[in-house]
C-alpha cells in the first residue's frame, strides 16, 4: 500500500453516478483531508461522475463488462487498472457487479460499498428503497461496508438514517437518499483515513 501521507482512491460506477459525482466535486473543493481520488472507472454513458472527474482532472477509464468473455476476465482488467494507478482503496458507488475472489484478494478489506438500507435490512437487492416503501417501514437509510465474499455483508463502517413519511413515494424519498449519500461517503473516507494513519503511526 501507499506509504506517504495520503491515500489513493478509485471509484467504480455502473450507472450515472450521482453519489460519485457529489464526492468528486467535494474532493475538488478540498473536503478530503488525506485522500486523493486518482481514478474513476465507469460503464454507462452519459455518466455524470465521469463528466465531473474529467472536469477536475481525475483519470477516467470506461470499461464495459460486455467486452469480456467472463466476469473474471472483466475484473482482471479492473485489477490491472487499479494496480497501474497504485490505488489503496476502492469505492463502489452504484456498481452493479459482484466482486470476485481475485479482486477481493488483491484489496483485502479495502473495497467499500454503499447500500441503500440500514443493515441488516433489505439486503441482496437492487431495489432496497422501493422494498422499504412497500414494507411500510418508517426508518431506512444507507450503510457503507467493507466488501467480502458474501453479497451485502462485511464490516459496517457508517450508517445514515432516512426517515420515511406515510405519504412518501420513491420519487419523493430518493432525493433524501442522494443527499445523505454524499455525507456518508465523505464520513466513510474520513473514518478510513483515521484508522489507516493511526495504525501506521503506531508501527
Amino acid at each position: 500500500m501507499n506509504t506517504v501521507e495520503t491515500l489513493n482512491w478509485a471509484i467504480m460506477v455502473s450507472r450515472w453516478g450521482r453519489n460519485a459525482k457529489d464526492v468528486i466535486m467535494a474532493y475538488s473543493h478540498g473536503e478530503l483531508e488525506r485522500s486523493h481520488i486518482k481514478l474513476l472507472i465507469y460503464e454507462t454513458e452519459p455518466c455524470g461522475a465521469a463528466d465531473a472527474a474529467k472536469l477536475v482532472g481525475i483519470k477516467t477509464q470506461r470499461i464495459l463488462r460486455k467486452d469480456y468473455d467472463s466476469r473474471e476476465a472483466y475484473q482482471r482488467r479492473l485489477l490491472d487498472e487499479l494496480k497501474y494507478f497504485k490505488i489503496d482503496y476502492v469505492l463502489l458507488l452504484s456498481f452493479k457487479y459482484v466482486i470476485k475472489k481475485e479482486l477481493l484478494n488483491a484489496f483485502p478489506n479495502r473495497i467499500i460499498n454503499i447500500h441503500p438500507s440500514l443493515f441488516p435490512s433489505f439486503l441482496g437487492t437492487h431495489t432496497a428503497i422501493q422494498e422499504a416503501l412497500d414494507y411500510g417501514v418508517r426508518v431506512s437509510g444507507l450503510t457503507t461496508h467493507i466488501i467480502d465474499e458474501e453479497v451485502d455483508r462485511g464490516t459496517i463502517l457508517c450508517q445514515e438514517v432516512v426517515k420515511i413519511k406515510e405519504k412518501d413515494t420513491f420519487e419523493s424519498i430518493y432525493p433524501k437518499f442522494g443527499k445523505k449519500g454524499k455525507k456518508i461517503v465523505l464520513d466513510t473516507i474520513a473514518l478510513i483515513e483515521k484508522k489507516y494513519f493511526k495504525i501506521n503511526n503506531q508501527k
